[in-house]
């Protein structure tokens, strides 16, 4: 059985589509790229697998014991989210937080899940740090334990690479295919086609076609020329 199923999936505004005709199955232990140009419907995608806007047509189906509500999210970072006035701390306990329940206090074993996520990912000594007041990178590794707090099957992540220098980016990458060799379903939105190195599958839109395949090996020339002219490989 799949985590995600979409089924003849249409997607898009007013009733007018972006994307059409699109069918993928994501199981449990894939690493899922989304590549594409702007405007090519990866950010409705990924509203619509959140449960955050109606597909025009088609359906999405979860199984295999995934609820919609259990896919932990790191979505791109705006100069607001960057300037939060919050603790390393208090930012990840908010990733605890269940959408069919609301306590007022943390419980312990929310904090406990929290500071797992702190050390798994080697931040715990930034805890009582300001959010704002950390790099890049760190700011991504805050937000990632985030998102794990709430999930232990599926993470999606929306350009999570932006900004951050090349080292830093790389350090990232294997930190997530370490999460993903742990059994954790990655799905990424990205421009940067260094991360289909880690993937097991490549989904890549375009106005004019959908490619849905696994491995990179698996991708055609035709396959491979489309991608590049879309400028989503920069040669």
């Amino acid at each position: 059985m799949s985590y995600i199923e979409c089924n003849d999936l249409s997607l898009g505004y007013d009733g007018k589509s972006i994307i059409s005709g699109l069918n993928i199955k994501i199981n449990k232990g894939d690493y899922l790229c989304i590549l594409g140009e702007n405007g090519v419907g990866k950010s409705t995608l990924i509203k619509t697998l959140l449960g955050l806007q109606s597909p025009i047509d088609g359906k999405i189906v979860f199984d295999d014991g995934l609820k919609q509500y259990e896919i932990g999210y790191l979505p791109q970072q705006t100069r607001i989210q960057q300037e939060f006035p919050a603790t390393v701390w208090e930012v990840v306990l908010t990733g605890t937080l269940k959408k069919e329940k609301w306590n007022l206090f943390y419980s312990k074993q929310q904090k406990e899940l929290a500071k797992s996520k702190l050390e798994e990912l080697g931040i715990w000594n930034l805890r009582k740090k300001s959010y704002r007041n950390l790099s890049g990178g760190q700011q991504q590794r805050v937000l990632l334990a985030r998102a794990l707090c709430a999930t232990t099957k599926v993470i999606l992540l929306d350009e999570p690479v932006t900004g951050l220098d090349p080292i830093v980016t790389k350090e990232f990458y294997k930190l997530l295919k370490q999460i993903n060799k742990k059994g954790i379903t990655v799905i990424m939105v990205s421009h940067d086609m260094s991360v289909v190195e880690y993937a097991s599958h490549v989904l890549f839109l375009s106005r004019e076609k959908t490619y849905f395949t696994e491995k990179k090996s698996n991708m055609t020339d035709e396959m491979w020329i489309d991608v590049i002219s879309k400028g989503v490989v920069q040669c």
